[in-house]
């Protein structure tokens, strides 16, 4: 397939087109995509995006949280399916990384994905926590 992709930094995005991408990529299955206002809040609590296109059409996104300086967390790094396989994400994280040069690039791999990060040279943390419930905190 030839294919010209570009980026994008911070494009408008509409909830939308989020909860599409999402779909297209298999995150979906791990989102709360029924549920449209908890999607308006992630869409419009991230500060950072960085969308890929074909043809005007997005394919792919990198949606973060950033200070620019400690801390970038990746939270959807999200490419079409029929998209995968051919760079896109490794652009986008590439991209953020050079947008965002001081800051630790951070992500929670999808259980699909685990594999995927070490291939393109991100280092496994060993020492990551989370909480689900305030009720688990004994």
């Amino acid at each position: 397939m030839s294919m010209q992709i570009t980026y994008q930094i911070n494009p408008e995005i509409s909830v939308h087109d989020l909860i599409d991408i999402l779909k297209k990529s298999t995150l979906g299955l791990r989102r709360p995509l029924a549920d449209l206002e908890a999607m308006e809040s992630m869409l419009a609590h991230a500060n950072y995006y960085i969308g890929a296109y074909e043809n005007g059409n997005l394919v792919g996104l990198a949606r973060a949280m950033t200070d620019f300086v400690y801390t970038t967390y990746l939270a959807d790094l999200a490419v079409d399916e029929k998209y995968q396989h051919q760079g896109i994400g490794k652009e986008l994280i590439k991209m953020l990384k050079i947008n965002i040069p001081r800051a630790k690039l951070i992500l929670l791999a999808a259980p699909a994905a685990e594999a995927y990060y070490p291939k393109i040279g991100m280092q496994n943390h060993p020492h990551c926590y989370f909480i689900n419930e305030v009720e688990e905190i004994n």
